[in-house]
């Protein structure tokens, strides 16, 4: 998240918004289907865009952002909301402090996708360009394409049937002194038919499942169990 977000909209009342933007401090804005939007900016309320719709910057604080299908945005970012993207979308970037994200089928993202606190899920056919990161919540890829690589620290993985994912996998050690190693393990399951390209590094303990028709590349902290069939035969 972007450290100047919070600035910029606390600032809307000082600001003259450009033809096509929208700017509040208090309230949600809704852009209706086929219309053409500029930046949509608010501190306390939700974004709604409608199917075919078109915006520039999608901003808020405390609110969530609801995409329709069919919809082409650049930047999408909130710091306390979920986000939750329809069929088709073309996008940046998307990231959240506190939140999930979904990726609906199809999606493209030229960026990264980002979370904080919350889950990040990529629906049938969805491509990310850049990197995939979250630090606590779950990440789930359905047949589903990534450019950058999958990081995360807390975080289950599931690398699902027929996926890509380039640029390897990082479960990064939670920083700090007082971290003791007696957390829960991450699961991370690369799938059927799933691809990992690079290095799949753990710096913490996990527990790894690769299908038995999954390829990865080569792995750094863990032990690699596998199995058949669509689940792994045990889970922690």
């Amino acid at each position: 998240m972007s450290r100047l977000l919070c600035a910029v909209l606390l600032s809307i009342p000082l600001l003259a918004a450009a033809e096509g933007d929208i700017s509040k401090v208090n309230g949600a804005i809704r852009v209706t289907a086929s219309q053409v939007a500029g930046d949509l900016e608010t501190v306390n309320g939700s974004i709604t865009i409608d199917d075919g719709a078109t915006a520039q910057s999608v901003e808020t604080v405390n609110g969530s952002v609801t995409v329709g299908n069919n919809v082409s945005v650049q930047k999408i970012a909130t710091v306390n909301g979920r986000i939750r993207l329809g069929e088709q979308v073309k996008a940046a970037s998307i990231d959240t402090v506190n939140g999930g994200l979904v990726l609906g089928a199809g999606s493209q993202i030229s960026g990264d996708v980002e979370a904080i606190n919350g889950s990040i899920v990529l629906a049938k056919g969805s491509t990310v360009r850049g990197r995939v990161e979250n630090v606590n919540g779950r990440m789930e890829l359905d047949a589903a394409q990534v450019g950058g690589g999958l990081q995360t620290m807390n975080g289950n993985i599931t690398v699902g049937r027929g996926s890509r994912v380039e640029g390897g996998i990082l479960v990064r050690k939670p920083r700090g002194t007082n971290w003791t190693g007696k957390r829960k393990r991450p699961v991370i399951v690369i799938g059927p038919d799933a691809a990992v390209q690079g290095e799949l590094k753990f710096e913490h303990d996990v527990d790894l499942y690769v299908s038995d028709s999954a390829k990865i590349g080569s792995v750094s902290g863990a032990t690699a169990i596998k199995f058949s069939g669509e689940e792994p035969q045990s889970r922690n």
